[in-house]
Order: structure tokens, then sequence, then C-alpha cells
């Protein structure tokens, strides 16, 4: 098994996190705009996340080993199946990569971030 150095998995973590959060935003915001069957947007939102997490996993896993997630980093580093010096790097590339996937999964549908903003409301 190749080992792979700390910046090209920390591009492979970002990354990997960032398309999955994006894909489960993305087919989120999508599924709510198209559908207002609560369980087919559901379904919708479950078989992209799904098809997406076999792609990152087919592809990054061998690289990093897919953990694009800090909980996941963080009890394989106790494991001692990922070096503690590492794991600081894992966890800064998977909440960058969370961020910007959050942010290009909004940008599927701009007009949703105005309907997030806080108005005013009367009680």
């Amino acid at each position: 098994m190749t080992v792979f150095d700390l910046p090209r998995r920390f591009a492979a973590e970002f990354l990997g996190t960032g398309l999955l959060v994006a894909t489960v935003v993305g087919s989120g915001i999508m599924a709510e705009t198209l559908t207002h069957d609560t369980a087919l947007a559901l379904l919708g939102n479950t078989l992209a996340t799904g098809a997406m997490l076999v792609v990152l996993i087919t592809i990054l896993g061998p690289i990093s080993g897919a953990h694009f997630n800090p909980a996941v980093s963080l009890v394989v580093c106790l494991n001692r199946m990922l070096p503690a010096r590492d794991l600081p790097a894992y966890l800064v590339a998977q909440l960058l990569g969370g961020v910007a996937g959050t942010l290009a999964g909004w940008l599927l549908r701009p007009e949703i971030i105005r309907q997030t903003q806080p108005r005013k409301v009367q009680s």
C-alpha cells in the first residue's frame, strides 16, 4: 500500500469533504425545490449522497483513507491508524472542505441564502 505525503492527503480530505457536503446540501435544496413530497425528497438526497460516497471512497480512499469527518479521523487516530501529528491537518482539511462544500451547494440556488436571513416577525 502506497503512503502518500501529508499535503496530498490534506487535499484529498478537503476535496472529498467538500464534494460530499456540496452533494448533501445541493441535493437537499434541489429535492425541496422540485417536490413537496418529503419521502421523495429524502430518497433523492439519500441516493445522491450514497452515490457520491461510493465515488469518493473509491477514488480518494487509497490516498487519505476517505475519512471526510473529523469524528472519524479522531477515532482512527485514537486507534493508532493515523499518526497524531497528522490529525490537525485532517481536521483543518475537513472543516475547510465542509465550509467550501456548503457554499458550493448554496450556489445551486443563490436565493436560498436570502431565505435563511433573519427577518423581523411579529409575535
